[in-house]
């Protein structure tokens, strides 16, 4: 059975939601960030070497960052392919997988600039508008694909949903979806699902 190692208010809920839209079967051990510094706890080190969430274990494999992790857990439990296409498709498989390394491999970083720098409560002279450009094109971007389409990759919930809605979801965070009312019509349509209902139930306490 998988053990997910859980850091509350960050990316690891979408693993968890992942592991309930499956239906599988999983242990969850939660840590919670240090409430000034805001990183996790050094106990997660004892986990993955890292010491960041989420990481999961799966008998002798420790397996960390979102993207494997999803694949990996769609291997394992999506035997139907009901959230990702065949690779004999190649075309829809290559597609499935540049949406699903997109959002950590290019959006996440600026919104992580974004954050830092409005925590800081001071603009950035070279930060602050690399980070606003960069922002405005990746949502343009997401917009974009989404077009009138309910989910990522068009009338159906993919693995993809789960990092693209992540980076939407941080975008609300820090205040950032005014101008993009598809994003703000997707991510309530992801948080209206049940398994993401019950993610938060079982991992925000």
């Amino acid at each position: 059975m998988i053990t997910l190692h859980h850091l509350r208010i960050g990316r690891s809920i979408f693993t968890v939601w992942l592991l309930e839209e499956l239906g599988a079967e999983y242990d969850m051990t939660v840590y919670h960030r240090d409430p000034e510094t805001m990183r996790a706890p050094e106990s997660l080190r004892s986990i993955h070497p890292l010491g960041k969430s989420p990481v999961i274990v799966d008998g002798d494999l420790v397996l960390s960052e979102s993207g494997a992790i999803t694949s990996y857990v769609l291997e394992k439990y999506d035997t139907g392919y009901q959230f990702r296409p065949r690779s004999s498709d190649l075309q829809a498989w290559a597609t499935y997988n540049q949406w699903l390394a997109y959002p950590e491999g290019s959006v996440f970083a600026p919104l992580l600039l974004k954050m830092l720098v409005l925590r800081s409560g001071v603009d950035h002279p070279v930060i602050s508008p690399f980070s606003d450009a960069e922002i405005k094109l990746h949502f343009a971007h997401i917009t974009e694909q989404l077009g009138d389409s309910p989910y990522i990759l068009g009338d159906s919930f993919s693995g993809a949903d789960f990092g693209i809605s992540y980076m939407i979801s941080m975008g609300e965070r820090l205040g950032l979806l005014a101008d993009y009312p598809e994003l703000v019509e997707y991510l309530n349509r992801i948080k209206a699902r049940p398994a993401w209902l019950s993610a938060v139930e079982k991992a925000v306490e």
